[in-house]
């Protein structure tokens, strides 16, 4: 690696370098690989986070010399990006999983023995390039090797099997759609918390439904539970939406696995068969984002009075995502789901 002497810099290039650095990081890079690519030490670059924090940009310019002595020092710097990018929060003993402002405050008092407040820690957060996000969850009972194994084996496996055999790659999932389930934000006066009214009767609609990577879509609404034999009902509509051969890709549901269904499969297998995901890996399977869709931008702004418009509203929005297969294809453009693009 090339490294950077800093002896040899002039202090309006110093002063550039420190900039970029420190901008490098505040835009998500890590303050290991900024320090890698501009070729200089880790201790560095957390020095200039230090001096950013405690002045700013002026107190990047090399021409200036000591100052106000920071609160938080390069290893101070280095030490809380770490925890928080490489633990959760339980591992320091807090009775969480989710760092929030107020427990960074926390953790930095009892571990750093600085006070700041909440407005400070939000801007320091901001500044070594973290950003508040909604987290994936994932089970506990997952199995990393598992999910690398139908990475780099069995989905590649299953994908060359397709190809040779014409048949389609579909992934399924079923899902409850609930008439109190609301998502968003809404306006409203400082300090008074919003109210939303709705029929206090709550009632539910389950679906199923199918996406491939070409942008393809099927769905159907059941009543009741997504049994085995509303599976197989399931399974005979995609049958009879192509005339190749189908792939279904699904969970581990007991519906999927049913002896029922078995013995159905067998009287269609040369126009269907079933593959299964790894265990709870829901975020391998491009279908669960019909779901989000669903939820986020059509139920969850609306106001449900009855299970007849919930059901009027969930097939009008589910027919919108039929007619839009770049919508459908995007489902295949995450980070956990590109695998399986066309």
């Amino acid at each position: 690696m090339n490294t950077t002497d800093a002896r040899k810099l002039s202090h309006k290039e110093l002063t550039e370098l420190r900039k970029r650095g420190v901008m490098a990081v505040q835009n998500g890079e890590s303050p290991e690989d900024v320090a890698r690519i501009l070729g200089v030490s880790r201790v560095t670059v957390y020095n200039w986070l230090a001096l950013y924090r405690g002045g700013g940009w002026d107190a990047l310019d090399a021409r200036k010399r000591g100052g106000r002595k920071p609160k938080l020092d390069a290893k101070a710097m280095k030490w809380l990006y770490e925890a928080i990018t490489r633990k959760t929060p339980d591992q320091y003993r807090f009775p969480f999983v989710l760092w929030t402002s107020k427990l960074v405050k926390e953790l930095i008092e009892e571990h750093l023995g600085v006070s700041l407040s909440k407005a400070s820690v939000c801007r320091l957060l901001k500044q070594l390039g973290l950003s508040a996000q909604r987290p994936l969850w994932r089970a506990y009972q997952r199995s990393p090797e598992h999910v690398e194994h139908w990475m780099r084996n069995e989905y590649p496996a299953i994908r060359a099997r397709a190809k040779r055999e014409n048949a389609e790659i579909w992934f399924a999932d079923e899902a409850g759609i609930r008439s109190d389930a609301h998502a968003g934000t809404t306006w409203s006066p400082k300090g008074k918390t919003p109210i939303v009214s709705s029929t206090g009767a709550r009632f539910g609609l389950n679906i199923i439904s199918a996406v491939n990577p070409q942008g393809n879509f099927r769905f159907m609404c059941v009543k009741g539970r997504v049994n085995a034999g509303v599976f197989i009902d399931f399974l005979k509509r995609m049958i009879k939406s192509t005339d190749r051969k189908v792939f279904l890709i699904v969970d581990g549901h007991p519906s999927h696995k049913a002896k029922k269904v078995g013995k159905f499969l067998e009287t269609v297998r040369d126009r269907l068969e079933l593959f299964f995901l790894p265990p709870y890996s829901p975020e391998l399977n491009p279908d669960e984002f019909v779901w989000n869709d669903l939820k986020n931008n059509s139920l969850g702004r609306k106001a449900i009075a009855s299970i007849e418009q919930l059901k009027r509203e969930v097939i009008s929005y589910l027919r919108f995502i039929q007619k839009t297969p770049e919508r459908v294809r995007s489902y295949f453009k995450a980070p956990t789901t590109e695998y399986a693009a066309a």
